[in-house]
């Protein structure tokens, strides 16, 4: 009796121990799943946190550059007006002064022609008569003779040597001339400019502008063979052009036209470049002092000519459109 009571004792409180087991199972996940979704409710606040911060970031962003966007825009619209006002009154300006330039240049050249034919070139006879204080009458002197050469007749002497290079510059270009022998051929209305300089100008005088100074220089390096013929290392050759740009490329272009070196330039060789004219009439005055001649071009780009330039035997300037200066003044 006692031992069954017993067993139904032990199985009795096995049952209560596994029932208690199982609860206490049950409680504990429970509190698991209670302290998980805490724990995900939790990060999911810091992430809309976060979200949120990001996007009120971006909005900002946003806002800054369109105002950004905006202020340029803005600007932008000043700027555009405030060169077309300045711009256009800028070149109203330089073509007023282009044009009074050119209109002065005209009135001061036709001055000059002017002055020129009223000069009397022609070879007049000066009658040198007895004085009537002379004591001794029986002798009669003969009657003298002063022959003055015009001004066209400087180069007379020389017309064959000069005709001559003339008619090799019309031939084709010889790339392996000699140094200072023109490797370039000319055209004909270029060859009419070289013949009026020398026979109707005698050497001293202004040429229309060929419309380029690459037209220009070939022209001058066509004078400058000529003149080596006819004086060899007798002359020197000033360039006056205001910009370093323009002299620039008078010094290139004449490099290949005569087959020169940096070393033929320079105030000891055939060519001295010139940025100012007091350098060009202290250098002329030198030559001439030494017995040697001075050639004096002119650049088209240049707006007046110093007088003292004018008292040089051989000088010669390009007088150049109001557009092709309008041009170069824009290039500078």
């Amino acid at each position: 009796m006692n031992t069954k009571e017993n067993a139904k004792k032990d199985t009795k409180e096995a049952k209560n121990t596994i029932e208690v087991k199982s609860s206490q199972k049950t409680n504990s996940k429970t509190t698991l799943n209670k302290n998980y979704q805490s724990k995900s409710k939790s990060e999911k606040s810091i992430n809309e946190n976060i979200y949120e911060k990001i996007f009120n970031d971006l909005i900002e962003k946003k806002s800054l550059l369109s105002k950004e966007i905006k202020d340029l825009e803005n600007k932008k619209i000043l700027l555009k007006k405030d060169i077309e006002s300045n711009f256009s009154g800028q070149s109203e300006n330089i073509a007023k002064q282009v044009k009074g330039f050119q209109d002065y240049l005209t009135g001061a050249f036709q001055n000059l022609s002017q002055s020129v034919e009223k000069l009397d070139l022609v070879p007049q006879q000066m009658i040198i008569k007895p004085s009537p204080l002379d004591k001794v009458q029986n002798t009669v002197n003969d009657n003298k003779e002063i022959n003055i050469p015009a001004l066209a007749d400087t180069f007379k002497p020389d017309e064959e040597i000069i005709r001559k290079c003339f008619s090799d510059f019309s031939n084709q270009p010889d790339f392996y001339a000699e140094p200072w022998k023109l490797r370039r051929s000319l055209e004909v209305i270029d060859i009419e400019m070289l013949e009026d300089w020398f026979f109707n100008m005698g050497g001293r005088g202004a040429l229309e502008s060929r419309g380029s100074r690459q037209k220009n220089v070939l022209i001058s390096a066509g004078l400058i063979s000529i003149l080596g013929e006819l004086y060899g290392d007798q002359f020197q050759t000033l360039i006056l052009a205001s910009e370093p740009e323009r002299l620039g490329e008078w010094r290139r272009i004449l490099q290949d036209s005569l087959g020169l070196n940096r070393e033929d330039f320079g105030p000891n060789s055939g060519i001295v470049l010139f940025e100012r004219a007091e350098g060009v009439i202290e250098r002329a005055d030198r030559l001439e002092d030494n017995g040697e001649v001075p050639l004096i071009i002119i650049d088209a780009s240049e707006q007046s000519i110093d007088i003292p330039i004018l008292q040089f035997p051989l000088w010669l300037a390009f007088v150049g459109s109001s557009e092709e200066i309008y041009e170069d003044l824009e290039l500078v």
